[in-house]
């Protein structure tokens, strides 16, 4: 019998000074079996960083990520169907990226994890000709007091000003500041 998922239900409410952006969100998320909580919660925060300010231009959504090897962990398509945002988290290769990057308007990806300087080091002159693709780096040591964060039922406060993120769940207060390690800032 394969395991099931895990549903976790967040409620948002985010105040993006750098965006102008003040929106409230409740969503629902599927904890995959393979996946940890630092993942799904870094990709909680890469909605929370990507959400368009409205929907003129579609929605960001959740796609499966980890059960599709076709889709990635967020997306988010126009009106007729186009793809614009593809946005990938943790290590993938070059490939992967080279095709979402032929395939969106824009890809965004969040590497964490202790691994990620090696990973980057190893893969960053390859990924120099995609001039759609940027990239984030969210340090470990925040990704793991991300994941701390970590419950059935969350309610999060995020503050994002001048590219730090402040976000409260409860007692918790993280602060989170993002490391552009490629491409431009968003839009």
């Amino acid at each position: 019998m394969a395991l099931k998922s895990t549903i976790y239900k967040a409620a948002l409410q985010i105040a993006d000074m750098d965006r102008q952006l003040y929106a409230d969100h409740a969503l629902t998320l599927a904890l995959h079996p393979s996946e940890t909580e630092e993942r799904l919660l870094v990709r909680l925060l890469a909605f929370a960083l990507n959400v368009p300010p409205d929907d003129h231009r579609g929605t960001l959504q959740f796609a499966r990520g980890l059960s599709d090897t076709d889709e990635p962990a967020l997306w988010q398509h126009d009106l007729s169907g186009q793809l614009l945002h593809w946005i990938e988290l943790g290590q993938p290769d070059e490939r992967r990226l080279a095709k979402a990057c032929a395939r969106a308007e824009r890809v965004t990806l969040y590497v964490y994890g202790s691994a990620a300087p090696v990973w980057w080091a190893g893969i960053r002159h390859k990924l120099a000709r995609l001039a759609n693709l940027t990239v984030w780096q969210i340090p470990p040591p925040q990704a793991q007091a991300l994941a701390a964060l970590a419950a059935r039922s969350m309610q999060w406060q995020l503050t994002v000003q001048d590219g730090q993120v402040w976000l409260s769940s409860g007692d918790a207060l993280l602060e989170l500041v993002p490391q552009r390690l490629m491409g431009a800032p968003a839009p």
